[in-house]
């Protein structure tokens, strides 16, 4: 885990702020979390033990719950004990404090064990994330004990705030950064939240805002739905995106328009289902990072790949110093590998559910963390080759038309690679000629970890109502097998660009995505969508802040123009009505109708 580079975090937030939801999202997106539990409970108190049950039932299943209630030094031997790759919770301190509070154990007014926590927290080699309640905002307690309380926690807060990395303030659910002393080093291990490194421009933090499902597919958050098809999910407003794009034509604006960015601002509309729609400011990257194995992978390096996913949690690389210059925030998923789909499945179809879920878990943790939209992108090798197979067996495409181009490091084509990936595609479409092609089949047989994943982050993100950018293989990959599942999501995907890949340009026109830009941009899935993402941002941007032409169309005043024929001859005059400018001069040439038998005059009246 690394937040704004950081190893160790102690977020701090009065009752009902938002600070264990703040804490859980920062470690949303690694699999394995120790959840350390300090708060005793009580079987007599229901409402307590409802509170404790809420929390339990937010967790994600991969997490594992220690209970260290009853004496201070249990949470010391926790933290010691930590190993490097661990992800740690402790929620919260003000439990710790209350077991030191004990009358069998030493006073609050010995700083002893509160050191030795200090001391802990600093030596704790694994990543730690800390819950503490500020308490001595208001009065000071009017009762021996809460006094006592109030000081031992001041005291507390006070050690472990001077010994951790950052330390985070929520108040109504915002989180406020109080200190940040420096960077660590690049985390190992399951990452979340890695943002760019302190040389380029940070990410804003993002605060939690508890959204609320509106997809009948599942039940609570933290829980994914049964996966197939036919899930119900929501569909953006399309009422309101026509009603949007109408409304710019009224705006007050030189020229003829937005042009192609009406789409962009139609779309917006629709998705926030508001006509006058806001600019995406809180915005996520989610890579994926999984590797397949055989043909597919042919030019591709596993090392490679893992080289930019590090690269991505310590705020280096292209994908990260874009999301850095937008003000997004990078979490890299680390999603199962694939087996060679020559010679059998990708993934079992325990494994594909459980991929599934993890992505659903993804786009739960965003809309928890008040994600406005998510940047689709992956980095695994044989990633491009698993993508178009996907294609090819959904939608009936020769593989050797959709598979890209292969470059070596030296940015020199492979031709070698790319017919060692054709090879390994027509042979796993073949394997598996006489089985079904269900959107789960497909993710068994060819698919893999990280298009699965990337499935259950689009269905997740449409139950969020959280809009999509799919820049590259994997995303529209995702995108053709999740409209097999639930026909919603794709209606809230956007596509900025294709660049002119075959594999992305084949499945756009499938399923009706059409490119915003024409960026060419080759420097990695997401980059493109990073890119251009200002440039969607001003669209929205533009709608909202100008006002309306203060002549709207179609006021202009009637202007009369005679042909100069006998005015008291009403009957026989001719006169054109013209809708114009008051400011236009208008020159017209009418031919009158003839008064009575014979040639019409050629004579042109002006």
């Amino acid at each position: 885990m690394s937040v704004d580079g950081w190893k160790s975090v102690l977020v701090l937030g009065g009752i009902r702020s938002g600070k264990s939801g703040y804490a859980e999202s920062l470690v949303a997106d690694t699999p394995v979390v120790r959840y350390v539990a300090t708060g005793a409970t009580d079987p007599a108190d229901a409402e307590w033990l409802a509170r404790i049950e809420a929390h339990r039932q937010r967790r994600p299943h991969g997490w594992h719950t220690d209970e260290v209630t009853g004496h201070p030094a249990k949470l010391v031997e926790v933290l010691s004990s930590a190993q490097p790759e661990e992800t740690l919770l402790v929620d919260d301190l003000g439990g710790w404090v209350n077991a030191l509070l004990d009358p069998t154990h030493q006073p609050a007014d010995d700083g002893a064990t509160i050191a030795e926590l200090a001391a802990a927290v600093r030596a704790c080699p694994a990543r730690l994330v800390l819950v503490s309640p500020e308490a001595g905002l208001a009065l000071v307690p009017t009762t021996p004990v809460g006094r006592a309380f109030a000081d031992a926690l001041g005291v507390t807060n006070q050690a472990v705030a001077e010994v951790v990395d950052l330390v985070t303030l929520v108040v109504a659910g915002q989180p406020v950064t109080i200190k940040s002393d420096g960077a660590a080093s690049a985390p190992t291990g399951p990452p979340v939240a890695a943002e760019p490194a302190a040389t380029t421009p940070a990410a804003p933090a993002v605060p939690v805002a508890a959204v609320e499902l509106t997809s009948d597919a599942g039940g609570d958050a933290g829980q994914p739905p049964e996966f197939k098809p036919g899930m119900t999910l929501p569909m953006p407003a399309e009422r309101i995106r026509a009603t949007s794009v109408e409304r710019l034509a009224t705006l007050d604006q030189p020229g003829s328009g937005f042009g192609v960015l009406e789409r962009v601002v139609g779309f917006a509309a629709a998705t926030q289902d508001d006509a006058t729609p806001r600019p995406w400011d809180r915005v996520r990257v989610v890579l994926l990072h999984g590797d397949h194995g055989g043909g597919i992978a042919a030019g591709d390096s596993p090392q490679e790949s893992s080289r930019r996913a590090g690269q991505a949690r310590s705020g280096e690389g292209p994908l990260a110093r874009l999301a850095a210059a937008a003000g997004a925030d990078v979490t890299v998923v680390e999603a199962p590998a694939a087996a060679p789909i020559e010679d059998g499945p990708a993934l079992t179809a325990d494994e594909v559910q459980a991929a599934l879920a993890l992505g659903w878990d993804v786009a739960q943790q965003a809309g928890l963390a008040g994600v406005q939209a998510i940047v689709l992108a992956a980095c695994g090798a044989g990633a491009a080759g698993a993508a178009a197979t996907v294609l090819a067996a959904t939608t009936g495409a020769e593989p050797a038309a959709i598979l890209g181009r292969v470059a070596s490091p030296g940015k020199k084509i492979d031709d070698a690679a790319w017919m060692l990936r054709c090879i390994a595609v027509r042979d796993a479409l073949h394997r598996t000629r006489r089985g079904t092609r269900g959107a789960l089949d497909v993710l068994s047989q060819y698919g893999g970890g990280d298009i699965a994943v990337a499935t259950g982050l689009l269905l997740g993100a449409t139950a969020n109502r959280i809009p999509v950018l799919l820049d590259g293989p994997v995303g529209v990959a995702a995108a053709l097998v999740s409209r097999d599942l639930a026909g919603q999501a794709r209606h809230w995907c956007l596509l900025p660009d294709h660049g002119r890949q075959p594999t992305v340009r084949h499945a756009a026109d499938v399923l009706g995505l059409t490119p915003i830009v024409d960026l060419r941009l080759d420097l990695g899935e997401g980059t493109a969508a990073l890119a251009a993402l200002p440039l969607l941002r001003c669209a929205p941007t533009l709608a909202g802040a100008l006002g309306e032409h203060p002549t709207p169309a179609g006021s202009a005043d009637p202007v009369s123009v005679d042909t100069g024929q006998d005015r008291a001859a009403e009957d026989d005059a001719d006169e054109v009505t013209l809708f114009v400018e008051p400011d236009d001069e208008v020159t017209l040439f009418v031919e009158p109708e003839p008064a009575g038998p014979g040639p019409a005059s050629t004579d042109p009246t002006r």
